[in-house]
């Protein structure tokens, strides 16, 4: 048996070993390029990606995912990507994609709104949008929190958080006709525009927001006075009537007017945000201060019918304040209802005449006022309920002083004071009416209507009558009468013997009244010829002419 060795030192008996290189075809170069420029590409867009918003509408009307812009001051900033109904369906949702620049829009005060083509009281806006379209309008805000959801508005904003200016609450017991963006004027010009309004917080006004641009807005002074200047002023005085009005848009769209008093002394302009009271009418604006005011009470036994809240209390022929109240009251004694009216006053509005009384009572309580009232009506102050309009039936309180009026017991603890009161002219001519038709009413018409029928019978029997017998009697004397003046014209015609006759007769009286003067002319101056006769030699040469110059001759006269 033979045993074989190998041996492991011999070539034969080692392994051999190989290796194997990696080669990468030049195919898949062109998609590696390709795909690192995409994940270049891909990386850039996400890092200059900007911030991604939410906006709500009420509507998507104009809006068009992918088309649509946003933009503020015109500028592009941002485009919709997407718009879908919100999940109760109350409105859309846009989806908003910003340019990572305008990351100041994501501020929780920024505002967005749909600009479309509007007209309003202040001419026609978003005209351009005809023909590109509607677009997102947008103001950054300035709080410096952010926030991706916002409520877009319905309107554009009035103003803008860049524009300059000052904002100021007005107070007032009545909106009115005052819109956002009614205008607001300082002498005529406009200087701002309302941009919000709410109730107040007790709920009985309303608080205006305005907005006054500057440099306007330094004429806000702490005495400026603000009323609305909404519609047409009509004011009729001795110079005849008067329009005012601030311009043709605040009557479509009302707006307030403001300016300092020309009492008022030095001021400093009002801060931001200060508070003002929003008066009704320039006129009451621009009034004196009021000062305290008084309540008085008077209890009237009549109606009242015309007398509203707000109706004035005049003194004098001054208004000094208004009515607050009419209410009816109940008299146990009397079984009536008298009527009940409440009225505040300003004694202020007395001027210099409350400056004299002051000065003679000493203090202004109220316990110095019921004792000079106490005065007043022992001297016969009373309230008297006047006709304010005779066409609109209207009234209005008079406190006069009624010359010998009834003494009346005045209260100085009543609160309110109790003024007493007398009846109104008005009552006073329906008084006497009534007496007039009591009057009337007692008469004896019947007795009178039937004797005026028996005159009127007997009148009915004379007029038959007068037909009958006397108007042919009249007409008979009537026509009698026309043939003697058709007989008397005749009788005098120009060839007529009765006119030839009197023709005649009337030479005849010329010739006889001649000679008789040329007699009367010769004895004046030969009265002897009465004695001893007249020779031929005596006769007048003014009587020799007159026997010439006749028509027929005359017979010499002998004396």
């Amino acid at each position: 048996m033979s045993d074989h060795h190998v041996s492991t030192d011999s070539p034969a008996a080692k392994p051999s070993i190989k290796t194997r290189r990696f080669n990468v075809s030049l195919v898949w170069i062109v998609p590696i390029v390709a795909a690192l420029v995409g994940a270049s590409m891909l990386i850039n867009k996400t890092l200059s990606a900007g911030p991604q918003i939410s906006i709500s509408f009420q509507t998507a009307e104009g809006l068009e995912a992918n088309k649509t812009q946003v933009k503020y001051k015109n500028v592009v900033i941002g485009k919709v990507t997407a718009i879908a109904l919100s999940s109760d369906r109350s409105h859309v949702v846009a989806k908003v994609d910003l340019d990572a620049s305008e990351r100041a829009f994501t501020d929780e005060n920024s505002m967005f709104w749909v600009v479309r083509p509007r007209i309003g009281a202040n001419g026609i806006s978003g005209v351009d949008t005809l023909l590109s379209g509607a677009f997102i309008g947008a103001d950054a805000g300035s709080s410096g929190k952010t926030r991706k959801n916002f409520v877009g508005q319905e309107t554009p904003p009035p103003i803008t958080y860049g524009e300059q200016g000052k904002r100021f609450t007005l107070h007032t017991t009545d909106l009115g006709s005052l819109d956002i963006g009614s205008p607001i004027y300082y002498r005529r010009i406009q200087v701002g525009q309302v941009v919000s309004y709410q109730l107040s917080e007790d709920g009985k006004g309303v608080d205006v927001e305005i907005f006054v641009r500057a440099p306007n807005d330094r004429f806000v002074s702490t005495d400026t006075r603000f009323w609305n200047a909404s519609g047409i002023d009509l004011t009729v005085g001795a110079n005849g009537l008067k329009v005012n009005t601030q311009s043709l848009s605040t009557i479509l769209s009302g707006g307030i007017a403001f300016v300092e008093p020309k009492y008022s002394p030095t001021t400093q302009p009002a801060t931001e945000h200060a508070r003002f009271e929003l008066f009704g009418d320039q006129e009451a604006a621009l009034a004196q201060p009021d000062g305290e005011p008084r309540y008085i009470r008077m209890n009237f036994n009549q109606s009242l019918r015309g007398l509203e809240v707000n109706a004035p209390v005049e003194f004098m022929g001054v208004n000094i304040g208004h009515v607050v109240s009419v209410d009816l009251d109940y008299d146990t004694k009397t079984m009536t209802f008298p009527s009940m009216v409440g009225a505040v006053i300003y004694p202020n509005r007395l001027g210099h005449a409350n400056e004299t009384l002051l000065k003679d009572q000493g203090s202004e309580d109220e316990n110095s006022m019921a004792r000079l009232m106490a005065t007043f009506v022992e001297h016969g102050l009373r309230a008297q309920a006047r006709s304010a309009n005779l066409l609109t039936g209207q009234l209005y309180i008079s406190l006069s002083f009624i010359p010998k009026a009834t003494p009346t017991p005045f209260d100085l603890a009543a609160r309110p004071l109790v003024i007493p009161t007398v009846p109104g002219s008005l009552d006073k001519v329906q008084g006497q009416l009534e007496g007039l038709v009591d009057k009337i009413s007692k008469l004896p018409l019947e007795d009178i209507a039937k004797n005026l029928n028996g005159s009127l019978s007997e009148m009915q029997k004379t007029l038959k009558q007068v037909n009958g017998e006397v108007l042919p009697q009249m007409h008979g004397a009537l026509a009698q009468t026309q043939k003697t003046l058709d007989t008397v014209n005749s009788s005098f015609a120009e060839d007529s013997p009765a006119r030839q006759q009197i023709s005649n007769a009337m030479d005849e009286i010329q010739r006889t009244a001649r000679s008789v003067r040329v007699l009367s002319d010769f004895l004046s101056r030969n009265p002897e010829a009465l004695i001893r006769g007249r020779t031929a030699q005596d006769k007048p040469d003014s009587y020799k002419a007159s026997i010439h110059s006749s028509r027929d001759v005359e017979p010499e006269i002998q004396p």
